[in-house]
């Protein structure tokens, strides 16, 4: 299982992965899911993001919205401005532990991401009170088409595992 293997620090985790010579989506996914496991083990939101370049990576962020008090601090747009310090983000690639909320997809959008592969999504999250749905209908924004690819690979652990028994805000 995920949690077994889990090191004491995700940067170390997200940092041996870059060592791997052409990580798969599904790599650099459960690294993100690994990141979002020790984010919340350490009293944060159960969130990550990995940001992705021609292989490279670019910039790794957890949701600080409870260390920060800031809404706007979910791990996408962490990673976005971390990794906006290098270029151009036209074509790359994230990874994030649950399907992107309305803001953080049109942030992706903004600066040229070129797909999103997650792990959760909305209906996976809803149980946990992690759902953005309600966000979507109230915007009147549909995700059919999406406006870039959003892709759920599949995750090696179950989301209560991730989300499941903490409070959340």
């Amino acid at each position: 299982m995920l949690q077994a293997h889990l090191p004491q620090s995700g940067t170390r985790l997200v940092n041996s992965l870059t060592a791997i010579s052409d990580p798969t989506h599904q790599e650099w996914l459960e690294q993100t899911l690994h990141l979002a496991l020790t984010h919340r083990q350490q009293g944060g939101r159960p969130f990550a993001a990995l940001l992705v370049k021609e292989g490279k990576l670019l910039a790794s962020a957890v949701n600080r919205m409870l260390e920060a008090g800031d809404p706007t601090r979910h791990a996408e747009l962490e990673a976005l401005r971390e990794a906006s310090q290098h270029g151009s983000l036209k074509g790359a690639v994230v990874y994030a532990s649950g399907h992107p909320c309305p803001m953080c997809l049109c942030a992706l959008v903004m600066n040229g991401i070129g797909a999103v592969y997650y792990a959760f999504d909305n209906q996976d999250a809803a149980p946990f009170g992690f759902d953005s749905t309600s966000s979507y209908d109230k915007l009147r924004l549909p995700l059919s088409p999406p406006p870039l690819p959003l892709i759920k690979l599949p995750s090696p652990l179950p989301a209560a595992a991730l989300y499941g028994a903490q409070p959340h805000e």
